[in-house]
C-alpha cells in the first residue's frame, strides 16, 4: 500500500475514495516541517500547499518518493530542479485560479486608485463628518487610461481582456511577442507611459526583484504599480522609498516579499497603498478547483499515468 502525505485539509472530498492508499493528513497541531521529515521517510507521494518548503533536507530523507504535488500554481517552496533529478515528477495547479487572480488584482486595482478601502476606513472609525464637497477623496479615474502589463501569460492575458471592459489602452512587455489585442512595447516606454503598471510574471532568477528603485523611477507620478502574482518580483524596500518620496502615487499589493506580513511592514502605514492578504485564488469555486486538480496530479502520477500539470 502506497503511502501518501497530505499538509493541510483540503476543500472537497478529493481524497476520499482512494482505499488503496495509506493517506496522512498533518493533523494541525506540531511543526508542520519536523512532522514531514519524520513521515516522508517512506513515503510515495505528497501533496504540499505554498506555506512548506521543500528541499534537498527534506527530498534527501524521502527513499520511496516519486510525486510532490502542489496546491498552488507557484513552486518557489520546491527544489523543484533537486527532485527532478531524483527522478520526482513535480505537479502544480496552474490555469485553474487564472481569472480568480486576475479578478483580484483589477479589483484592489480600483480600490487603489478610488480610494475605495481608505473610504470604508473612514466611515467605520466614524471619519466622515462633513457632507459631499468638491475636493473630498479625490482618486484617479480608470477608465480610459493606459495599462501597462509586464509579462503576458494567462493571467496577463486574463488582465487585459478585463481591461477592455473599461476602454483602457493597453501595452504590454514580455520576453516574446504574443497574438493578443495590445500594443508590445519595450520597458521603458512601458513604464514612462503607463497609468497603471500590472506585475504579472513568474518568479525565477531573473525577474528576482525586477521592479526595483531605477524601474520604479521611471514611471510617471501619477501612476500606481500593482502586484497580484509574485511578492519577491518587487523589491519592497525600494518600493517603499519610491512611495516615500512619491515617485509614484500609489501601490495594490496582493503578494508580498516575506508573508505573512503585520502592520510593522512600512507599506501598512502608507495611506495610498492598498494591501490585501494573498487572496488571489481565493475563491469557493477556485480553491475547490485547486483541490481537485492536486490531488488528480497526485494519484494519476501513483497510478502511472500522466497528470494534468507537471513541471
Amino acid at each position: 500500500m502506497m503511502k501518501i502525505l497530505v499538509t493541510r485539509q483540503l476543500p472537497g472530498n478529493y481524497l476520499d475514495g482512494h482505499e488503496n492508499f495509506d493517506i496522512h493528513i498533518f493533523p494541525g497541531k506540531g511543526d508542520m516541517r519536523q512532522w514531514i521529515l519524520s513521515n516522508i521517510v517512506d513515503a510515495d507521494g505528497i501533496l504540499v500547499t505554498l506555506n512548506e518548503k521543500i528541499d534537498r533536507e527534506i527530498i534527501d530523507c524521502a527513499s520511496r518518493l516519486k510525486v510532490i504535488s502542489t496546491y498552488s500554481v507557484g513552486y518557489d517552496h520546491i527544489d523543484v530542479e533537486y527532485a527532478k533529478s531524483r527522478g520526482i515528477t513535480v505537479t502544480y495547479t496552474p490555469e485553474v485560479l487564472t481569472e480568480a487572480t486576475a479578478d483580484l488584482i483589477f479589483g484592489i486595482m480600483l480600490a487603489a486608485a478610488r480610494n475605495i478601502v481608505a473610504g470604508d476606513s473612514l466611515i467605520r472609525h466614524d471619519g466622515w463628518k462633513s457632507g459631499w464637497k468638491p475636493g473630498f477623496m479625490l482618486g484617479s479615474e480608470v477608465h480610459g487610461k493606459t495599462l501597462g502589463i509586464i509579462g503576458m501569460g494567462r493571467i496577463g492575458n486574463a488582465v487585459l481582456k478585463r481591461s477592455k471592459g473599461f476602454d483602457m489602452k493597453a501595452i504590454y512587455y514580455s520576453r516574446s511577442i504574443h497574438n493578443v489585442d495590445a500594443e508590445y512595447v519595450d520597458l521603458d516606454y512601458l513604464l514612462s507611459e503607463s497609468d497603471f503598471v500590472v506585475i504579472a510574471l513568474d518568479l525565477n532568477g531573473e525577474t528576482f526583484h525586477f521592479m526595483n528603485y531605477e524601474r520604479i523611477s521611471k514611471m510617471k507620478k501619477s501612476a500606481f504599480l500593482v502586484n497580484g502574482t509574485r511578492g519577491k518580483v518587487v523589491n519592497e524596500d525600494d518600493l517603499v522609498r519610491a512611495l516615500e518620496n512619491h515617485i509614484i502615487r500609489g501601490a495594490a499589493l496582493d503578494v508580498f516579499e516575506n508573508e505573512p506580513v503585520d502592520s510593522g511592514n512600512p507599506l501598512a502605514s502608507m495611506e495610498n497603498v492598498v494591501m490585501t492578504p494573498h487572496l488571489g485564488s481565493a475563491t469557493y469555486e477556485t480553491r475547490e478547483k485547486m483541490a481537485e486538480t492536486a490531488v488528480t496530479n497526485l494519484f494519476n502520477v501513483l497510478n502511472g499515468k500522466k497528470p494534468l500539470y507537471k513541471l
